[in-house]
């Protein structure tokens, strides 16, 4: 099952979903998948191309910024642009990269304030006071 994790209106992350699970997040009314996992991270995971064809196939946009550890400023500012724009459901092993890679990548570019960053990470289920300076 799904466990989508609302950030904003147009805005949620999520542990690593299942292929079939995309008709679900387009059915929930997502236009776009970010994928921030790498492939290989560990066995039997799908890999971003599995991810991409089941995300055509639903109608779904398919955007893959693969991160190791920590993102990058480079990969927060693209994860970021990536959910511009359309209502987008982004996704790593656990949801917390990609959800610290929006956050930071909002917070480089002025988007919202940090502290409402914070807040509304907080209400996802994710800490990034650390991460953002809170």
């Amino acid at each position: 099952m799904l466990d989508i994790r609302k950030v904003t209106d147009d805005f949620a992350v999520a542990p690593q979903p299942a292929p079939s699970d995309l008709a679900a997040a387009a059915a929930a009314g997502f236009r776009r998948v970010v994928s921030n996992r790498p492939d290989g991270e560990e066995p039997g995971q799908p890999t971003a191309a599995e991810m991409a064809r089941a995300a055509e196939a639903v109608g779904l946009d398919f955007v893959h910024i693969p991160i190791r550890g920590g993102p990058t400023p480079d990969q927060a500012l693209a994860s970021a642009q990536a959910a511009e724009g359309a209502p987008t459901l982004a996704f790593c092993r656990s949801g917390t990269r990609s959800i610290a890679a929006w956050s930071l990548g909002q917070a480089m570019e002025g988007t919202r304030p940090r502290e409402q960053l914070i807040d509304l990470c907080a209400q996802a289920g994710y800490d990034m006071s650390g991460l953002l300076g809170g």
